[in-house]
């Protein structure tokens, strides 16, 4: 038993040395950094506002460049104004309301409808794409770069004329034109499925008397990173699959301020910029091999950027040529994911058959590996079941908490047979604990034949003293991955439980410190505490009373402030981490009773509860 408990309290210790450097060190050091990178850019938008003739972004691009790269972008105007003072269409679909500016082609006013910045559901709905000449501007755009014969090609200041439609939604696209000076006429199609994909269809025609060439380039220009800390557990910033059969690259805003990268070239695949729950992509037209870089520029106004461009295409004279791209624009829903994905990894076909019914509606444009849009982590083969199976209890019963619980149940009778094993070492434990102590006495302070002694009685009564050691080690996977699950999906974001807890991926809003509302203040943060991470503590603390008070003072003391530090630490957790570490540890109690029970093992929490209250005789001379 004392073997256990010295496995139990390293486990712990780790645990608590990752929590505490994330909460004390990384947490304050984030923060810092985040005050530091806004007065940088403060500063960098008063220097910006002192330039009045700067041009927008990509203005006065030099053929042969992506646009973008040698620009003096400003920001001067705000969103309605920028809106209102060019030519658009209106988009409008079940998922998505703005307008494409018929300057550039450019998506930059895009919301999405089934969003809000809050859980207040009178709350604006979530902005993804702003105008250039805004101080958020975020925006996609493809164009083209002259080649030979070529002429004006579409670009950033290319003013398109709507040829077909006046709206732009699920079941009416629309068609965009320009024709140049050297005789080439671009057609655009843009159309949109019921989610989030634009489909972008160019066709090339040469009335020209030469053959002209022409490389498509397309662009995600975003000025601003996102505002909340990151934290470790998910990755926000540049990513893609670059060629059909490569794997995820991610690059954080960070590493990209410092060194842009030049991905290699290649043939298939996508890339863009994500945040935890929004990503914008392009996925450019597969059959012609592309260069693709993410970079940061920081003339005029700070920008991001992740582009590429085409092999160099050529359109006979008098002939056409069609291209086609995808925009992916808005919330990173798995089913919606997984629909637009190509996974031809084991994994994915897999589970290409077990996507849910909404999975199975979405329009199908097998981009490769589209799924690792999500960032589902190291764990994927734990993290996307874990989700998989919590969101089938979810179209159950209809509640996430609910399926929180359910979801446990499951894992929890996963781990059985495992968890018989570990209590059931536990109970030989406790059963040679007698044995244990006339060795002791024995062997006195000769540690070698005591080890050996003990060894050999561990061998005769066969028990394995680390046996109840792994099932423990084997859920910590499980465990983060469902921290994961509830971190990063946005299924989790505004999903309410019962009573206070309107969402499950933010942190219990009550705190003790104002009686859970009842007085009319807010404490400090770092004493904020909230019923359930509250009852997770007790049912931490009665899990581990469990079993016997350690005899060596050290050991008992850490048991005894154990669940009071995690309190704390999973006080700041969002609620439905909390939730189920509660409804766990009250599972691992009940299963610990019956097996024990079964073992003939004396239960000690009842004893250890009355002890705390048994009154301690006075000392006597």
């Amino acid at each position: 038993m004392q073997n256990n408990r010295n496995y139990f309290i390293a486990i712990a210790l780790s645990v608590l040395i990752v929590l505490g450097w994330q909460y004390f060190i990384m947490g304050p050091r984030i923060e810092a950094q985040r005050i530091a990178e806004e007065a940088r850019l403060a500063q960098e938008a008063q220097t910006t506002q002192a330039q009045p003739n700067a041009a927008a972004p990509g203005a006065g691009t030099v053929a042969g460049t992506l646009p973008g790269s040698n620009t003096q972008a400003t920001a001067e105007t705000n969103r309605e104004e920028a809106i209102a003072k060019s030519a658009r269409v209106a988009i409008d679909t079940p998922a998505l309301v703005g307008s494409i500016n018929l300057t550039g082609a450019r998506f930059d006013d895009l919301k999405l409808k089934e969003y809000r910045e809050t859980v207040d559901r009178t709350s604006p709905i979530i902005t993804l794409f702003n105008p250039a000449d805004t101080k958020d501007g975020y925006f996609t755009e493809l164009g083209y770069i002259a080649g030979e014969n070529a002429g004006a090609v579409p670009g950033p200041a290319t003013v398109w004329t709507l040829s077909q439609g006046d709206k732009l939604t699920q079941t009416t696209p629309i068609t965009l034109s320009f024709t140049n000076e050297a005789g080439l006429t671009f057609e655009r199609k843009i159309s949109v499925d019921e989610h989030y994909m634009f489909t972008v269809e160019d066709k090339i025609q040469n009335a020209g008397a030469a053959n002209a060439t022409v490389a498509p380039y397309g662009r995600i220009t975003r000025y601003n990173k996102p505002t909340t800390a990151s934290v470790y557990v998910l990755h926000e910033g540049f990513l893609g699959v670059i060629g059909s059969q490569s794997g995820l690259i991610e690059e954080k805003y960070s590493s990209i301020e410092e060194e842009a990268v030049a991905n290699e070239k290649a043939t298939g695949g996508w890339f863009g910029i994500t945040d935890k729950y929004w990503a914008s992509a392009i996925v450019p037209q597969q059959t012609l091999a592309y260069e693709s870089r993410f970079s940061h520029f920081t003339d005029g106004q700070p920008r991001f950027q992740a582009d590429y461009k085409s092999d160099p295409t050529t359109v006979a004279a008098g002939q056409s040529t069609t291209l086609k791209q995808l925009v992916f624009a808005g919330a990173k829903e798995v089913p919606v994911v997984d629909g637009y994905a190509l996974d031809e990894s084991w994994f994915g076909k897999l589970f290409s058959n077990l996507r849910s019914g909404e999975a199975s509606a979405v329009q199908s444009y097998e981009v490769p590996r589209f799924d690792l849009l999500i960032d589902w982590g190291w764990f994927y083969f734990l993290t996307k079941p874990m989700f998989k199976l919590m969101d089938f209890f979810f179209r159950l019963v209809g509640n996430f908490g609910v399926a929180i619980l359910l979801t446990t149940i499951v894992v929890k009778a996963l781990f059985f047979p495992l968890a018989s094993k570990q209590y059931a070492s536990m109970a030989n434990m406790k059963r040679m604990q007698p044995k244990m102590e006339e060795l002791k006495a024995k062997h006195g302070d000769d540690k070698m034949a005591l080890q050996q002694a003990m060894m050999q009685l561990y061998k005769d009564e066969k028990i394995n003293p680390v046996a109840g050691c792994w099932p423990v080690l084997l859920q910590i996977p499980v465990f983060f991955a469902l921290y994961k699950v509830i971190y990063v999906t946005i299924e989790m974001r505004h999903a309410p439980f019962f009573g206070w807890i309107q969402d499950l991926s933010a942190p219990d809003p009550t705190t003790f410190i104002n009686l859970f509302g009842l007085l009319p203040f807010e404490g400090p943060t770092f004493l904020h505490l909230g019923v359930w991470p509250i009852i997770m503590g007790v049912t931490m603390w009665l899990q581990m009373r469990m079993n016997p008070t350690p005899p060596d003072p050290t050991q008992a003391m850490l048991f005894n402030w154990m669940p009071l530090i995690f309190t704390f630490m999973l006080g700041s957790f969002p609620a439905g981490l909390v939730i189920y570490w509660a409804w766990n540890n009250t599972l691992s109690i009940a299963q610990q009773s019956i097996i024990m029970k079964r073992h003939g093992a004396k239960i000690e929490l009842f004893d250890n509860l009355k002890g705390l209250f048994r009154r301690k005789p006075a000392n006597t001379k």
